[in-house]
């Protein structure tokens, strides 16, 4: 039996700071929104990195929610499965803004890789909810970790990087 109780803290913390870093990232947009628009791969990026934290809030609001863990499962592999679109959006405009700027290719790679790092662990968790294993939460909370610290890179790229 899966025992949510005891993920109750650590979903709200993460429901909160998800909810606290979308909203750095859209003061880095409105900041620096002239730079941002310079290069065709950063609205993407930031709109991933917003949709990355909003698979958290929105999934951390779900185990949250009392419902069957097999309703929860497929909740987050449908959140996932759009924020999981906008990371694709993102490595593909990555991907021309590599050739375009002759950025280098690990620069691209490294996008890639990340942001699909991000999703991960929140499509096992999904599936593994839906199937009735615990260790579905533990998957959520690692994707909810991963996403935080590459969404603070994200932001450090929005805010200060871009004015280099």
């Amino acid at each position: 039996m899966i025992t949510i109780a005891a993920w109750r803290d650590f979903f709200t913390a993460c429901a909160g700071a998800s909810a606290a870093l979308a909203g750095l990232i859209f003061v880095a947009l409105s900041v620096n929104i002239a730079q941002i628009l310079k290069f065709e791969h950063l609205p993407a990026r930031a709109a991933a990195a917003v949709g990355a934290l909003m698979l958290i809030l929105t999934a951390s609001l779900a185990v949250l929610a009392p419902q069957p863990p097999a309703w929860l499962g497929g909740e987050v592999l449908g959140l996932t499965f759009l924020a999981w679109l906008l990371q694709i959006g993102s490595a593909r405009d990555s991907g021309a803004a590599s050739r375009k700027y002759g950025r280098p290719t690990h620069e691209h790679v490294s996008e890639i890789v990340f942001g699909q790092a991000q999703m991960a662990p929140f499509a096992v968790g999904g599936v593994l909810l839906i199937t009735g294993a615990e260790a579905g939460l533990a998957w959520l909370a690692a994707g909810a970790v991963t996403v935080f610290i590459l969404s603070v890179v994200n932001a450090w790229v929005l805010l200060v990087e871009i004015l280099r």
